[in-house]
């Protein structure tokens, strides 16, 4: 089975997948070491952590591009990628979407905000009208080489229009085409359990640490009925931290060990990136 057909399927089974995000090529390998079924691959992680900056729209075509490629690489899991509003208008989303499918997405994913796009649980935002969004979701939709590439629309419209208008937003998604929804920041316990009631098809629900949507258990969550469960930056945020403490001891203390247990040991930092295929290959091309 392709690894768009897994992902479809475990939309579909309506489970609650944990889905976390990764940053890099290093950091999905973990996510799929750690026997995670899914990857998503941030712009938010990417602004952060390639730029330095935050997720206010600094994040281009080329970069998530770059990034979705490096990941189909390293790890044969399915990729979501984000994709925030396709980088401009309909015609934009068109050449994103072929972009993406080149580069190894399986799923992409665009929202509706006003450009320049900011994080979700950011205040300030703003979206489109939906004549345009739709125009969107319909270009991506058409884009698409191969039908089983999965395109989630997202919709930022509970911030400012209320969760009613999120909601009529999501069901014209599907109509247009999408294959997975998001309802994105919803600030309510209460709106999260009444999602999947109110929408067919499969959705994802993103768990923001630090964010305004409540957090709720991943098997809570596929009780009700949620696809997918996105932890977009629990690896970015636990990695900060990691290097943060581990940097610290070693800025006090002047020295660091691997017995200290604030960093990878050698050995397995060497397994994580597949150092021992390597050597393997090299023996067998020398």
């Amino acid at each position: 089975m392709s690894t768009r057909s897994r992902l479809r399927a475990l939309a579909e089974a309506r489970r609650g997948v944990l889905v976390p995000g990764a940053f890099n090529a290093l950091s999905a390998r973990i996510v799929a070491d750690l026997g995670f079924e899914a990857v998503y691959v941030t712009g938010a992680g990417v602004t952060n952590m390639w730029f330095g900056l935050p997720d206010q729209g600094f994040m281009g075509l080329a970069e998530i591009a770059e990034h979705t490629a490096r990941m189909r690489d390293a790890v044969e899991l399915p990729l979501i990628v984000d994709a925030d509003t396709g980088f401009g208008n309909a015609l934009n989303v068109r050449h994103a979407v072929r972009t993406l499918e080149r580069a190894g997405a399986d799923c992409i994913q665009l929202e509706d905000q006003v450009a320049p796009k900011r994080c979700g649980h950011f205040a300030g935002k703003d979206v489109i009208a939906l004549d345009e969004a739709l125009g969107k979701i319909k270009a991506a939709v058409d884009a698409r080489r191969d039908p089983e590439l999965l395109i989630l629309a997202r919709t930022d419209a509970a911030a400012t229009q209320g969760f009613e208008a999120a909601v009529e937003r999501a069901q014209a998604f599907a109509e247009a085409g999408a294959d997975l929804l998001f309802v994105e920041a919803v600030t309510q316990a209460d709106e999260v359990r009444a999602l999947p009631q109110r929408l067919a098809r499969p959705q994802l629900m993103n768990m923001v640490i630090g964010g305004r949507t409540p957090i709720f258990g991943a098997d809570e969550l596929a009780g009700l009925g949620y696809g997918l469960v996105l932890y977009a930056n629990a690896a970015l945020q636990g990695a900060v931290a990691g290097m943060q403490r581990a940097l610290t001891a070693l800025r006090d203390a002047g020295e660091l060990h691997e017995a200290s247990g604030l960093v990878t040991p050698f050995a397995e930092r060497q397994r994580l990136v597949g150092k021992p295929e390597w050597d393997a290959l090299e023996r067998r091309y020398a």
